[in-house]
């Protein structure tokens, strides 16, 4: 699956889970690619908005950071699938 930079939304030479080195960044719009909001774990809704829950708290979502836990990747997919399980769940349950 491709990435997506976060600011100009054009496709990455990248797939999820793959490394980046801190000093990386978006060939088309220079966004810090080892930034929180290009984590597969960045959710708005989590507490200190990352669902990754040893990860130490970063105030700065979009510069470059030092988290261990950092995997680049979207969001979307994320998103996607708690979707889905919602579906099945209120599938499940219904009357």
């Amino acid at each position: 699956m491709s990435v997506k930079c976060f600011r100009c939304q054009k496709e990455l030479d990248y797939k999820a889970g793959q490394k980046v080195a801190r000093n990386e960044d978006c060939e088309f719009c220079s966004f810090d690619l080892h930034s929180c909001k290009m984590c597969i774990f960045y959710e708005k809704s989590a507490y200190n908005e990352c669902r990754e829950s040893n990860a130490e708290r970063v105030t700065e979502k979009e510069k470059a950071n030092f988290c261990d836990y950092f995997q680049i990747g979207s969001n979307e997919n994320a998103q996607a699938k708690k979707n889905e399980l919602l579906n099945a769940a209120s599938a499940l349950f219904k009357k």
